[in-house]
């Protein structure tokens, strides 16, 4: 079978497709004594991409296959189909998945060295829920720990076909300016906020008297301490008074002072 006939082929089962299509997928739905190869199958595929070249659509190969998809000018109108909120990431966690994409093969003791703070617990579950890092092995050091590299759904998520497409981290920005322009949270932040300030609130809530005990003994001690502060002022004025007087006086005068005296 030619490229030409391939195409349209191809373009409905893409189409008809929820996931990228890999070429052996598109070869297993050929009857054996007609299945394309997969050269002529690229062939047939890059003539299709050509077709939507100037479409707001673009046939797109990711880690996993070919996919159909909106090209980004036009996200900002796509985008308003869907009514919930996109995810939003801390800085821990984005910080934990670079390292994992860049450093793979890593564990999370090495993760916890090169940020120089440990990685919780809640991070790792996330990344591995949505797929974007998995277990590779564990380190044969004590503890075995387990291994973690990246996975063919986050080269999907990302638009990526594989790991060389990544960009050099020179040209990455700051995160925190990311987190700045994407107005992202830190849930672990803002959990430790609110848990610190429920202990407070519980504990003035479970014990009043010792709350108001101390607003009372501060209360006390405001006057005494006031009243040492006007004395040690009286006599430090009553000095300078003296000290001026001293500099002043002629030397006769003060002769004569003392002699009354």
């Amino acid at each position: 079978m030619d490229e030409k006939k391939l195409k349209p082929i191809l373009e409905a089962l893409i189409m008809a497709s929820s996931k990228p299509m890999s070429l052996d997928f598109m070869q297993s739905v050929f009857p054996e004594n007609d299945v394309p190869d997969k050269k002529t199958l690229r062939k047939a595929l890059k003539l299709l991409g050509a077709d939507y070249d100037k479409s707001s659509v673009e046939l797109k190969e990711v880690s996993t296959g070919f996919r159909f998809q909106v090209r980004k000018d036009y996200s900002e109108w796509v985008s308003k189909l869907w009514e919930e909120r996109p995810a939003r990431y801390s800085r821990a966690l984005l910080e934990t998945l670079s390292l994992v994409a860049y450093k793979q093969p890593i564990t999370r003791g090495e993760i916890e060295k090169i940020r120089g703070v440990s990685v919780s617990t809640q991070i790792m579950k996330t990344l591995l829920e949505r797929e974007w890092v998995t277990i590779v092995g564990h380190r044969d050091v004590p503890g075995k720990p387990a291994i973690y590299a990246s996975t063919k759904q986050f080269l999907d998520y990302f638009n990526l076909k594989s790991l060389d497409e990544l960009p050099p981290l020179a040209e990455i920005k700051d995160i925190d300016k990311i987190n700045g322009e994407l107005d992202l949270p830190d849930p672990e932040a803002d959990a430790d906020t609110e848990t610190a300030t429920g202990e407070q609130k519980a504990e003035v809530d479970s014990n009043p008297e010792s709350s108001t005990n101390e607003s009372e003994a501060v209360s006390d001690q405001t006057p005494a301490s006031e009243a040492e502060k006007t004395g040690a002022d009286a006599e430090q004025e009553e000095a300078v008074i003296n000290l001026d007087v001293e500099e002043e006086t002629p030397a006769g005068v003060a002769e004569a002072m003392t002699a009354e005296q």
